[in-house]
């Protein structure tokens, strides 16, 4: 009876994630970040039942594990981690581990937009999806240099520029840019002479 109820707990956590967590990262496989809100469970077991902040550093703490470092790591790496953690403990812990609000996954706007800050992304998104999000370009945003900001994994930062004036011609839509947790997007002004 236990295998049956670890096959469906395995079987509903991986749909679960695999559907309803879209977000992408840089191989197209969701990773947790900084800011993340995790749901954690450890079937019938009474206070192991919890909801977790990823905090700036990327760690996270639970009961009868202590502190554990889940940035860049999946919900199943995670939820991997715990259950052998718990196995002295529970040694048939039924773990799950989902992603209660991807809070981690966001994106800048600055510059000549309607509404500049930060969204979620909370599905893979272009740049010009986020740009209708914050009400579109105002009328001082020079089209021509709108740039992306993507901070690489080796740290270094690299400047992408965004044909805007092109797509919104309906032109050469696929240079339109999948952003990535992290990007800024920048809308600078035109010259006024």
């Amino acid at each position: 009876m236990k295998k049956i109820i670890t096959v469906f707990l395995a079987a509903f956590v991986f749909i679960n994630f695999t559907f309803s967590h879209p977000v992408m990262a840089y191989n197209g496989a969701f990773i947790i970040l900084p800011g993340d809100v995790l749901h954690i469970n450890v079937w019938k077991e009474e206070g192991m039942d919890q909801e977790v902040l990823v905090l700036p550093d990327g760690t996270i703490t639970f009961p009868l594990v202590g502190t554990l470092n889940v940035k860049n790591l999946s919900p199943a790496s995670v939820q991997d981690i715990i259950r052998k953690s718990l196995v002295s403990y529970i040694p048939d812990a039924a773990v799950t581990v989902s992603v209660k609000m991807p809070l981690g996954h966001k994106v800048s706007v600055i510059g000549q937009v309607q509404k500049p800050g930060e969204i979620i992304l909370n599905t893979r998104m272009g740049v010009m999806q986020i740009l209708s999000q914050v009400g579109g370009l105002t009328p001082y945003a020079d089209e021509d240099k709108i740039i992306v900001i993507r901070e690489r994994l080796n740290g270094e930062k690299e400047k992408i520029a965004f044909p805007y004036h092109t797509i919104s011609k309906g032109k050469e839509l696929e240079k339109d840019i999948n952003l990535l947790p992290g990007d800024i997007i920048v809308v600078p002004a035109s010259g006024l002479f």
